[in-house]
């Protein structure tokens, strides 16, 4: 396996922990609002989103892409992202809530196809030329540098 191939397999599995962070919040906000309060799928659905954006958007900015990348642009970007996924999922989820398919299996299948999609978005958009661009990252290389020679 090449270098480069296998830090691509390293940032999807970074980007897949964090993303595992971020969906046990959702799913436990999920499930609180789902479970406490009177609403149909969409408000509890897209409360959770919200805040599992903000803590995935944190760490793997930071932890996985390792990025420099100026933040407001870069949230601006994902924002965009974002302005697309959730009507379209809000859409296709409360349309699935109707149709009496289960909450939960909804919101797994949400989940798989977020994952999916804004990995690559991310990786080939919003951080696509500055992964490991931040100073942990040039540290990092600092540090395999001296060890090389």
């Amino acid at each position: 396996m090449t270098a480069k191939k296998k830090e691509s397999v390293w940032l999807a599995f970074k980007f897949l922990c964090f993303s595992i962070s971020a969906g046990i919040i959702q799913t436990l906000l999920f499930t609180l609002l789902n479970e406490t309060m009177s609403w149909s799928y969409w408000p509890s659905y897209l409360i959770s989103l919200i805040a599992s954006v903000i803590w995935n958007f944190t760490f793997n900015r930071n932890f996985t892409f390792k990025s420099a990348n100026n933040v407001p642009k870069a949230m601006g970007l994902v924002l965009l992202y974002y302005a697309i996924f959730t009507p379209l999922s809000l859409w296709w989820g409360q349309a699935m809530a109707d149709a009496h398919i289960n909450e939960y299996i909804v919101f797994a299948f949400t989940l798989i196809v977020n994952f999916v999609t804004e990995f690559l978005y991310q990786r080939f958009v919003v951080y696509k030329n500055s992964i490991n661009t931040n100073k942990r990252a040039l540290r990092q290389q600092e540090l395999n540098a001296t060890t090389q020679q």
